[in-house]
């Protein structure tokens, strides 16, 4: 990827890494004249450094960004961008232009239909509903909340619309709450991930109205398992405890997955509490579980509805992290949750988990006393763009800035750069555009 701060450096002549040093060294002694800041005398990256900032394979540090904000009158953001030559020919602004245009057309067909059935909810009409419940389910753990939330937001307005307007048959009620309880469950998460837990549980208590409509068992569970999420990533863990035991308990008959992410849930939280007989005794029922597993509906959809191998395996693991394990055992396990999710192209593939199952890595590095193999795994993480900056990576990022500061290592520069940039990692949140 040519990114803007390669640009620059290539237009400014500065593409070998003795040039590059030169103009970099002089505006830190500008800078630091300008801050009084003595120390920035002393900050030049190696040439291997530089290199890989130019290849877009790293992203300075601490007062490194400083001076090349400094230096090219761009954010650090910015710099690290996409060159604008380099994105059209990635994408060509004429198929660009096809592709949204051809996006509105199917938000304008979808419009017609919704209205063309007026006097009774007709199939097709129903059809677009459940296709869309269907997509966001396959793509919301893949891609940035930006994009998809205007489509989920309409969608759950849709389903609202529809049954409230008393044009629907009996026979069609039952399909239109599951669909209104799975955009309500999705509305939840993209609450949650967003950082608003008020407006999550909301969400989540919406859905759980309409699976109850519906009486479907394994959505009302899937409620209460969204309900401990939220609660464990809010840091309330007893909550987190209390909605998993109560999923499972009100349904015990049900195979699908869910069967095995609600003790897998129960496990997490209880892990936060330092409770290391509830977590063995419910990572031992997840297993069992998970041994019996029949897909069910919310299996057969896919995507953030289906509890796989690979994210079984990081909730595991993480259990054993939050309790503080640094036995090979642990490591083991945490090294391969996090292996599991390098391949983009497989179906379970979720940008959250891979951050999660990174942070994990930094975690049990730390606790062998590895920081540069901590910054290594850590580093994925922090490239994230805002967009991507949910709740849960932020939260990750920062139990890896706490244990860096209990850290023996915690005074060396490579520590304080690595908690300051966890700390301006966190501060730009995931947000939708106004």
């Amino acid at each position: 990827m040519h990114t803007l701060f390669r640009q620059l450096c290539d237009a400014q002549e500065l593409k070998h890494p003795k040039a590059f040093q030169a103009r970099f060294r002089a505006a830190a002694e500008e800078l630091a004249a300008a801050d009084n800041d003595p120390d920035l005398l002393t900050c030049c990256p190696a040439e291997t450094t530089y290199e890989a900032w130019y290849y877009g394979k790293r992203v300075p540090q601490r007062d490194a960004r400083r001076i090349l904000v400094r230096m090219f009158g761009h954010s650090i953001e910015q710099l690290w961008k996409p060159a604008a030559d380099e994105t059209h020919r990635d994408d060509p602004g004429a198929l660009t232009n096809m592709r949204r245009s051809a996006e509105m057309a199917a938000r304008r067909a979808r419009e017609f239909a919704l209205g063309a059935e007026r006097g009774q909810l007709g199939d097709e009409t129903l059809g677009f509903l459940q296709d869309e419940v269907a997509r966001i389910a396959a793509v919301y753990q893949r891609v940035p909340l930006p994009t998809l939330f205007p489509d989920l937001s309409a969608a759950q307005e849709d389903a609202f619309r529809l049954i409230e307007g008393g044009r629907v048959r009996p026979s069609q009620m039952r399909q239109l709450q599951i669909c209104a309880s799975l955009l309500s469950w999705f509305m939840s998460k993209a609450s949650h991930d967003m950082g608003d837990m008020h407006s999550a549980m909301m969400q989540a208590r919406t859905a759980g109205v309409c699976a109850e409509q519906a009486e479907h068992p394994a959505l009302l569970a899937a409620v209460d398992g969204l309900k401990s999420l939220i609660t464990y990533w809010a840091g309330r863990p007893d909550d987190a405890v209390f909605f998993a035991r109560k999923g499972a308990a009100e349904h015990p008959a049900l195979r699908g997955s869910v069967s095995a992410w609600l003790p897998a849930l129960e496990a997490r939280a209880a892990a936060l509490l330092g409770d290391a007989e509830t977590v063995h005794a419910a990572n031992q029922r997840a297993t069992s579980a998970r041994a019996d597993i029949t897909p069910d509906e919310l299996d057969n959809l896919g995507g953030i509805l289906t509890f796989t191998d690979a994210k079984h395996a990081y909730y595991a693991a993480e259990s054993r992290v939050l309790l503080g394990l640094s036995d090979t055992e642990t490591t083991e396990a945490v090294v391969a949750a996090a292996h599991a999710y390098q391949d983009r192209g497989t179906d379970y593939w979720a940008y959250g988990d891979e951050a999660g199952t990174q942070c994990n890595v930094a975690l049990v590095r730390l606790h062998a006393d590895s920081l540069d193999g901590a910054a290594d795994a850590l580093r994925p993480v922090l490239d994230l763009p805002p967009a991507q900056r949910n709740k849960g990576i932020v939260v990750s990022a920062g139990r890896v800035a706490t244990t860096l500061m209990n850290s023996p290592a915690r005074t060396s520069v490579l520590a304080r750069e690595l908690r300051e940039e966890i700390a301006q990692f966190t501060t730009f949140r995931l947000a939708l555009p106004s």
